[in-house]
């Protein structure tokens, strides 16, 4: 198994950490100390031994924070997070706050009169930093970079990964990594910039035709580059991790240096040097300034190009889902069967489904812990089931089941709610009301230069009628067998960043009744040059999304009358395609299933 149930923190742990973090920050004279989730990298997912923020507090979600000050000790967690938090660590002593609804610099003008708070400056960037600088400019409470005062009490901690890097197949990648070079050194000479400095491994994976397994779930070396004007790159990971043949395969071009080298790298730059203040840590804008270059804070290079899939991308996106679908339906159809029996528990499912998923022969990993969650589970947006927490799969309740795998191809990521047995009345409408948002989504025709915050208020308006919304955003980017969570593109009401075609996004509205149920569906989709309507303003471009996950979606919750006649159309479309692409290569079984799952409504 690529997942384990094990609890990865313990509450009780929290108390005695915090009081020993207190009193190294005593020693120093500091007032406070900011733990962040990121590692160095500001990755989503970090190595165990970058975990310092569960090591500390007991909370283990993918994105959050925790201030430490003499007489409170907040944890900031967004609206995914408000409910698990409160299970995984010690409210005695940990507040959660929301987030981002709370800011850091304020809550701390809050409870500090005065004095220095602490941060590592190698775990935040420098957009993090000002904000909360410009906050607290009126106070007198000031932000200090210091020496990680975690790392002082940690005493156990585990060491740093150690995974083989090895070359993302040409067939795959669609470009050569000296291409993707030479094209974005050229961006860099025409903006004026000698060098970029990238923090993001997979950007840095992307550039150079590389993958590894530094990181659970994410097909990452762990590394650091600097990219020059002229193409070459400095790249920063253990020697160990890289084999002769790989490291020829790079060529010339790529130097392979110790990561401890990076600050020499950094101070040997010249001229204005880009640097993404939003990933980038903040601490390699001051090496380069005191080193005589001058940082230009602008967007990773490799981000919107990483974005941009092309053909051969797409085509292994299109190669992976098809076979990821093929083992989801025969998931569905074995989990149709047995969960109205009342003998499975959510560790039960979450097995089976990665069993379905190895059974194709090409599964390489998971993309992400898959989120099982029954009946009240279902409502803790990224629940993770464990040995303490897994609950039986009862009759009468939705099941909520989000995952993805990770194949050399391609990355997937698809959530579907079943009904297991009479369908909770209370659950209908807001089932229908999201199967609406998703088809509205899907449907959806837009001109080119409109960004994901538009598109967010398709996805909810069924919803908002009802006075109802999700704490979460619609649509995620994500990555050709890479990130599963990829950025910068994503369709909630906080992007400005227009959609492209070749962007691969989810579509995943939801609703999350806290103590009784959650719903999620989710479908990949692939943005595309919509086609041309006889009625279309001659000169006016306009986009369109791709439906790349074909798996039956459970219609028995469904409040038929709630669909418009369009919408009803799209679904039995869509499932009759489900039925066409993925039907003749499941067993018959699971295609007997089909054919019931996919009638028309």
């Amino acid at each position: 198994m690529f997942q384990d149930f094990t609890v990865k923190t313990n509450p009780e742990t929290g108390a005695p950490r915090l009081a020993a973090l207190r009193d190294v920050l005593a020693s120093r004279g500091l007032a406070g100390f900011i733990v962040p989730r990121a590692d160095i990298h500001q990755g989503e997912y970090v190595a165990d031994r970058d975990a310092r923020l569960g090591w500390l507090t007991g909370f283990t979600g993918s994105a959050g924070f925790c201030v430490v000050l003499p007489e409170i000790a907040g944890v900031f967690i967004d609206g995914r997070y408000r409910v698990q938090v409160r299970s995984e660590v010690d409210l005695a002593v940990y507040t959660p706050v929301n987030w981002p609804q709370t800011q850091a610099g304020a809550w701390i003008a809050e409870h500090l009169a005065e004095g220095q708070i602490g941060f590592d400056p190698w775990l935040h960037t420098h957009s993090e930093i000002e904000a909360i600088r410009k906050a607290l400019a009126k106070t007198r409470v000031t932000l200090v970079p210091v020496d990680n005062p975690i790392d002082e009490i940690w005493t156990d901690r585990p060491a740093p990964p150690q995974a083989p890097a090895r070359q993302h197949p040409p067939e795959f990648a669609g470009e050569s990594s000296a291409d993707k070079r030479t094209r974005l050194g050229a961006a860099l000479r025409e903006a004026g910039d000698s060098a970029a400095v990238l923090t993001q491994p997979d950007s840095i994976c992307w550039l150079l035709n590389i993958r590894g397994d530094d990181i659970a779930r994410n097909p990452l070396v762990q590394c650091l580059a600097i990219l020059q004007a002229d193409g070459r790159v400095d790249l920063f990971a253990e020697p160990a991790k890289f084999s002769p043949e790989l490291l020829a395969g790079l060529g010339r071009d790529v130097t392979l240096c110790p990561p401890d080298q990076f600050g020499a790298a950094l101070c040997a730059q010249s001229g204005s040097v880009l640097v993404d203040p939003a990933t980038a840590p903040y601490a390699v804008g001051p090496i380069l300034s005191e080193a005589g270059a001058t940082p230009h804070y602008a967007s990773d290079p490799c981000v919107l190009p990483k974005a941009r899939k092309n053909a051969a991308e797409i085509a292994g996106m299109k190669a992976a889902h098809h076979r990821d679908a093929c083992a989801m339906a025969e998931f569905l159809a074995w989990l149709d069967a047995e969960a109205p029996k009342g003998n499975l528990t959510e560790i039960d499912v979450v097995t089976a489904l990665e069993n379905c998923r190895r059974a194709t022969n090409a599964l390489t990993e998971i993309s992400f812990d898959t989120i099982c969650g029954a009946g009240p589970d279902g409502a803790i947006v990224h629940y993770r089931v464990t040995e303490k927490t897994d609950r039986p799969v009862n009759t009468g309740e939705l099941l909520l089941v989000d995952s993805g795998g990770q194949y050399v191809d391609g990355t997937t990521d698809i959530t579907r709610t079943i009904a297991v047995g009479p369908v909770p009345e209370e659950a209908r409408a807001p089932y229908t009301r999201v199967l609406k948002g998703m088809i509205a989504l899907s449907m959806a025709q837009w001109p080119e230069g409109v960004a994901g915050s538009h598109l967010d208020a398709l996805a909810r308006m069924p919803l908002w009628q009802a006075g109802q919304d999700y704490d979460h955003g619609t649509g995620h980017g994500v990555g050709a067998a890479l990130c599963v969570h990829e950025g910068p593109v994503r369709i909630s009401r906080a992007s400005t960043l227009p959609i492209e075609t070749g962007m691969i996004l989810s579509n995943e509205p939801g609703y999350y009744r806290d103590g009784a149920f959650g719903i999620r569906i989710e479908n990949l989709v692939l943005a595309t040059q919509a086609a041309k309507s006889p009625e279309a303003d001659e000169s006016r471009r306009m986009l369109a999304f791709e439906t790349l996950t074909w798996v039956p979606i459970d219609t028995r919750p469904v409040l038929v009358d709630l669909l418009d006649p369009p919408e009803r159309d799209w679904l039995n479309a869509y499932h009759a395609d489900c039925l066409e692409r993925i039907g003749p290569h499941v067993s018959p079984a699971t295609r007997d299933w089909m054919e019931k799952a996919c009638a028309p409504i």
